[in-house]
């Protein structure tokens, strides 16, 4: 064993936290409490703190595509995304905003809502083969559609599609289902966990939630950080 040490002064984030330079990359961020809830109040907001937000918003200026299940749309209360202060040059050459891919295999969503309407990048649905044809319809009136599977979505091919469409810079939010099939179908890059100084008890959701994987990927600590208690841990895939 050896101790982590902090280093003196502050960390350039975009630089930690760039993507590789070449190939499709899924990274994921979440937060969990110390004895592993991935919610507080049925939400993962009431887990973080300012540099938890501020390392929200600076992955998503980073990312090409932000990947997010619709439970977690309606749990969350998602809006469109905006632009932040902190993405001074890391969106250069790409759009003002990076798209959402919502995953539904119902298609059980609100296509007036500003989530669709006044998305500044069109927002792209993740969806099946067996969804309601009507609402299949009205999802491809309001957003760009991927249909991709029969009974649950096919995240490879989604994920290769998406690439197609020049989104290689794979961002996932959750929630934990939505994770777990990313896990499942081995396309989880990396990793990266705040982990908030709370003790929750309860039977809450974990980061993670389906069906235990039948070969666990193991995953290298790249770096960790600390603010006001709470650590930010990044690990990628080991190859």
């Amino acid at each position: 064993m050896r101790i982590l040490s902090p280093e003196a002064g502050d960390v350039d984030l975009v630089e930690r936290y760039a993507y590789p330079p070449d190939g499709a990359w899924m990274r994921a961020n979440m937060v969990a409490s110390l004895d592993g809830a991935a919610q507080r109040d049925e939400r993962s907001g009431g887990l973080g703190n300012p540099a938890d937000q501020h390392l929200f918003l600076l992955l998503r200026g980073l990312a090409d595509v932000v990947v997010v299940g619709a439970n977690t749309v309606r749990a969350e209360g998602y809006g469109p995304v905006k632009p932040s202060g902190g993405w001074d040059g890391v969106r250069d050459g790409r759009s003002p905003v990076p798209p959402l891919a919502i995953v539904s295999r119902t298609l059980d969503l609100d296509f007036d809502a500003p989530i669709f309407a006044e998305a500044k990048a069109r927002t792209i649905v993740l969806t099946t083969t067996t969804s309601d044809p009507a609402r299949l319809e009205t999802a491809r009136e309001r957003a760009d559609v991927i249909v991709a599977g029969k009974d649950s979505l096919d995240f490879p091919a989604a994920v290769k599609e998406l690439e197609a469409r020049g989104h290689r810079r794979l961002l996932c939010e959750g929630g934990p289902g939505v994770l777990a099939q990313v896990v499942a179908a081995g396309l989880l890059d990396e990793l990266c966990l705040t982990l908030s100084p709370l003790l929750l008890a309860g039977h809450p959701t974990r980061i993670l939630d389906g069906a235990p994987v039948p070969v666990p990927p193991e995953l290298t600590l790249a770096h960790a950080m600390e603010d006001e208690n709470f650590l930010f841990l990044r690990y990628t895939r080991s190859r």
